[in-house]
C-alpha cells in the first residue's frame, strides 16, 4: 500500500468520543475519501482506530502523531493500516520499520530528508508545513531531492491545498478542515460528506 496515493487529501482527525468514530469514517467514505488519520492526541484514539478498522472495512485507517516505539506497538494492535510520525528519531523509525506497516516519518529540514533517504525512505511527511516554509520550501526541496515525495500537513487549508498538490514532489496533503470540531460534536455528518466531496473534486 502506498499511503501517498490513497487520497489527495488525508483527513487528520482528533477523536474525543469513540462513539463518533464509525459515523465519522462513514461520512468521509460517502464523500469519496477512503482513508483517515486518527491522531494519538486523545485517550479515545486507539479505541476509535479499532472501531473503524472493524466496522468500516473500506476505510483505510492510519494512526498519526506516533512519537514512541510503544505507540507503534499499540497502534498495530489497535488495527492501524499505516503509521505517521511528526518527526523521525532513530528509535521511532526502527519501530515503524519493524511493524511491517507502511509509514510516513516526519521531516522539516534538508538534513532530515537526507537522513531518511539514507535509510531508503523516499515517502515522507512534511511537518509543520506552513510554519516550516510551506509551498516555497517544498518546491525548493525538489531540486536536490527529486526522488523524494511528501505529504505536507500542518496549517494547510481548503484554499492552500491545491497549491501544494500542484508540486511535483507532493503526493497528497493532510488537513483537519474536512472534519471541523463543531460538525463532529453536532453529528453533522452530511457537512463532513460535502467537505470530503469538495476535497476529492
Amino acid at each position: 500500500m502506498n499511503v501517498l496515493t490513497l487520497s489527495p487529501v488525508i483527513p487528520v482527525v482528533v477523536i474525543d468520543d469513540v462513539e463518533t468514530a464509525v459515523p465519522l469514517a462513514e461520512a468521509l467514505l460517502a464523500g469519496g475519501i477512503r482513508t483517515i488519520e486518527v491522531t494519538l492526541r486523545s485517550p479515545a484514539a486507539l479505541g476509535a482506530v479499532g472501531r473503524i478498522a472493524a466496522r468500516v472495512p473500506d476505510m483505510v485507517v492510519g494512526v498519526g502523531t506516533v512519537v514512541t516505539a510503544e505507540q507503534v506497538t499499540a497502534s498495530v494492535r489497535a488495527g492501524a493500516g499505516y503509521l505517521i510520525s511528526p518527526g523521525s528519531t532513530p528509535t521511532v523509525l526502527d519501530a515503524m520499520a519493524d511493524s511491517g506497516l507502511p509509514y510516513l516519518p516526519g521531516v522539516s529540514t534538508a538534513s532530515e530528508v537526507m537522513a531518511a533517504a539514507e535509510r531508503g525512505l523516499t515517502e515522507l511527511k512534511f511537518f509543520p508545513a506552513e510554519a516550516a516554509g510551506g509551498v516555497r520550501y517544498l518546491s525548493a526541496l525538489a531540486g536536490p531531492f527529486p526522488h523524494v515525495r511528501f505529504c505536507p500537513t500542518g496549517g494547510i487549508t481548503q484554499e492552500t491545498a491545491p497549491k501544494y498538490l500542484a508540486l511535483s514532489n507532493v503526493g497528497c496533503v493532510g488537513g483537519s478542515w474536512l472534519t471541523p470540531a463543531d460538525a463532529v460534536a453536532q453529528g453533522d455528518w452530511a457537512r463532513i460528506t460535502q467537505l470530503a466531496k469538495e476535497a476529492t473534486a
